[in-house]
């Protein structure tokens, strides 16, 4: 039978997953993926959420976002390769940033300034998984620093188990080389980005994972917003080195970013 504190532990995981599908069930004229994400910020009191997508330790795009800062901090993510949720699917490990603008270790240096710009003060990444299939990361962030408490921790999780079922089931039907309707209609594949880094891998006879690293290093010198503070070499006007090559343009400009952190 086991002991009472287990059973009491188990009911309460039981009545929180119930009710996390019951809220999922309620009718919405926002999408399934939609919803996904709406119950995510509300279940675990955060100013906003969102599901990336990722493959390998690439990310391939947004499956939903709640709001516009959660679709920017998704966007930076994809764009510098580096925040939460892409070390919570590398890692298969959550985590956890109570207050970018203070943290205790200093990461993510091309992630951090734009996200604190944009209204973010703490963010929080949770694999999306079912066993050992990876399919990318739940985002959450708030306006306010703080770490989630025990209960929202717990909510969080259970949201991206459901979450990482849900996308394999609206999966299952597609063929095999398909992404399914519902997936490819409500989520942001960042498809001309993967066009482009196919095109760049042409021009430069580079491995494609290259070629999209170099496009991330090229758009960071125009994305970062103007009064975002640099990181030490988050931009050109942060890094000599950056400044001298956004003068180039076409495959030149992305050839000399060789070097550039990604």
């Amino acid at each position: 039978m086991g002991s009472l504190a287990q059973r009491a532990t188990l009911t309460v995981a039981t009545e929180r997953l119930s009710r996390i599908l019951a809220l999922l069930a309620v009718e919405s004229t926002a999408g399934e993926t939609s919803r996904l994400c709406a119950v995510a910020a509300e279940v675990t009191a955060v100013s906003g959420a969102g599901i990336m997508l990722l493959s390998g330790e690439a990310p391939q795009g947004s499956l939903c976002s709640t709001d516009a800062v959660s679709k920017l901090i998704e966007d930076l993510q994809y764009t510098v390769g580096e925040g939460p949720c892409v070390d919570a699917h590398r890692d298969g490990t959550i985590t956890s940033e109570p207050d970018l603008a203070d943290p205790v270790v200093a990461r993510w240096p091309g992630f951090t300034p734009s996200a604190l710009h944009a209204g973010a003060r703490a963010v929080f990444g949770f694999p999306v998984r079912v066993g050992a299939v990876r399919l990318g990361a739940l985002n959450l962030y708030r306006a306010r620093p703080g770490p989630l408490g025990d209960d929202h921790h717990a909510a969080a999780l259970v949201i991206a188990g459901v979450a990482a079922r849900a996308i394999l089931a609206l999966q299952a039907d597609a063929d095999p080389d398909v992404v399914a309707a519902e997936l490819d209609d409500s989520a942001d594949f960042h498809l001309a980005v993967h066009q482009a880094a196919g095109m760049v891998s042409v021009q430069l006879d580079v491995p494609v994972v290259e070629a999209l690293v170099r496009l991330r290093a090229h758009a960071c010198r125009s994305w970062l917003p103007p009064a975002t503070p640099c990181a030490p070499w988050s931009c050109s006007s942060c890094n000599p080195t950056r400044a001298r090559a956004s003068t180039a343009t076409g495959p030149a400009a992305l050839s000399s970013t060789s070097t550039w952190p990604g």
